[in-house]
């Protein structure tokens, strides 16, 4: 017997409600296509298995929250659908420590 629901199987997942970024489940291609949530996307560029991809629309500043917690800002305006990585985010969390002592010394 095969299993057809493999074609129905979600591209992406939302980790958490408070998430603006969903995951992606397997590698998205350029112009792949897909909706989630009664929103439609489309890939302006492929996207490897695991990494974020924008929920909504978000100008240059905007927090970045996976899990339900902010793991960095926006330096540059993303669209919906567009992969969010380090071309476009940055970490808000600062060093503690440096691998010749502390941060500032």
């Amino acid at each position: 017997m095969t299993d057809n629901n493999a074609a129905n199987a979600p591209s992406v997942v939302l980790l958490h409600p408070d998430d603006n970024v969903l995951i992606s489940v397997c590698h998205l291609a350029e112009g792949a296509e897909f909706d989630f949530h009664g929103q439609h996307y489309r890939m302006a560029q492929a996207v490897p298995i695991g990494n974020k991809i924008a929920r909504v629309d978000m100008p240059k500043g905007t927090k970045i929250f996976r899990y339900g917690a902010p793991i960095g800002s926006l330096f540059a305006t993303v669209q919906a659908g567009a992969w969010v990585h380090m071309h476009n985010l940055k970490s808000d969390y600062l060093a503690s420590h440096t691998r010749t002592g502390r941060a500032g010394q």
